[in-house]
């Protein structure tokens, strides 16, 4: 196999342990305003992602660093292209970020909630973007002979395009309920669970409509296998919950979201950039990859570094895997003394 296949597909495990991993971050993040009644269920929501949230960004940093590395000409069509949209997405992700670590810094309500309304925006802004990127990637963009976008920004706003945002905006709300449901205790729990079922049905049609259009664009025989898959795990996962069994649940929705964004990489390949003006000027694997010995040099770093990082990562999880409920926060902000959560059931 080729290094240039290989690291189109190490790309694409990046991409997915990041709508995996930071898309319930920011499901919950949307949720915030929907789920908690007071200022005590908020910062139960946040503490469920509190350890977690940054983390689950670095896989996107990663993927945006191994892009750069690996597929140069990729990179720089995109980011040219696309400059608009990410650098929205990156200024979402700033305020978010600063929200989670000012919202405590005074006890005063109208500070608490602007950094909540920052949480929020920051949350919505990148799931309904990522979705809209992506999906013109899979529909292609306009890219001359010189291998350079042409195109504005309103060309990316198409039908399918929006489509892709409102998925990924719905899965991303219901795997965030349905964490959050696995995470607390008490009503909160029983809260989520119920949204996020009723939230996963809306979730499922929109995956559905825009996966079938995305076949029908670009499909091969792969990636139907794998939308299929994606579609099942989603609904079973549905399923799952109904019965109260949030551990299952969740996991419907991880891997529902693993197999529909592996599937879309599956439709791309061999390109990585089609252009809808000329298939002949699109770029692809080959024509966009960094040199063998550079190729080379990332793999053997990816082979010793990459088991380290998701060894870490595991464990930072299986640390704070308990439950959290109202009665863990303090009334008193300043306060520590509080029961023990309770480790997931």
């Amino acid at each position: 196999m080729e290094l240039t296949t290989v690291w189109f597909g190490l790309i694409a495990v990046l991409w997915i342990g990041y709508f995996c991993l930071e898309g319930f971050d920011f499901g919950v993040g949307m949720l915030l305003p929907v789920l908690a009644r007071d200022d005590t269920e908020r910062r139960v929501l946040i503490n469920t992602i509190g350890p977690l949230w940054d983390g689950n960004e670095v896989w996107v940093l990663v993927a945006g660093g191994a892009t750069f590395a690996a597929f140069p000409e990729w990179y720089a069509t995109l980011f040219s292209g696309f400059y608009l949209p990410l650098l929205l997405i990156l200024l979402a992700l700033i305020v978010r970020g600063l929200a989670f670590e000012y919202r405590a810094k005074r006890d005063e309500d109208r500070w608490r909630r602007r950094w909540d309304t920052a949480i929020v925006v920051g949350s919505v802004v990148p799931s309904l973007l990522w979705g809209v990127a992506f999906a013109n990637l899979l529909r292609g963009v306009p890219i001359d002979a010189d291998k350079e976008y042409v195109g504005g920004f309103f060309d990316l706003l198409s039908p399918y395009a929006l489509l892709g945002g409102v998925t990924t905006l719905l899965l991303f709300l219901t795997h965030g309920a349905l964490f959050i449901a696995l995470k607390t205790d008490g009503d909160i729990r029983h809260r989520a669970r119920d949204l996020g079922v009723r939230v996963g049905v809306a979730a499922a049609v929109a995956a559905v409509a825009f996966l079938a259009w995305t076949q029908g664009l670009t499909g091969s025989a792969g990636s139907a296998v794998l939308f299929v898959l994606a579609a099942l795990a989603l609904v079973a996962g549905l399923a799952v919950a109904t019965r109260g069994r949030e551990g299952w649940a969740f996991l419907g929705t991880f891997v529902a979201i693993a197999l529909a964004v592996a599937g879309l990489f599956t439709a791309l390949f061999p390109d990585v950039m089609p252009s809808s003006l000329d298939p002949a000027w699109s770029l692809t694997t080959t024509n966009a990859s960094a040199t063998s010995y550079t190729l080379t040099v990332m793999t053997w770093v990816a082979v010793l570094f990459t088991p380290i990082v998701l060894a870490y990562q595991g464990w930072t999880y299986w640390v704070f895997r308990s439950r959290i409920s109202t009665r863990h926060i303090p009334t008193d902000p300043g306060t520590s003394s509080s029961p023990a959560p309770q480790p997931v059931s």
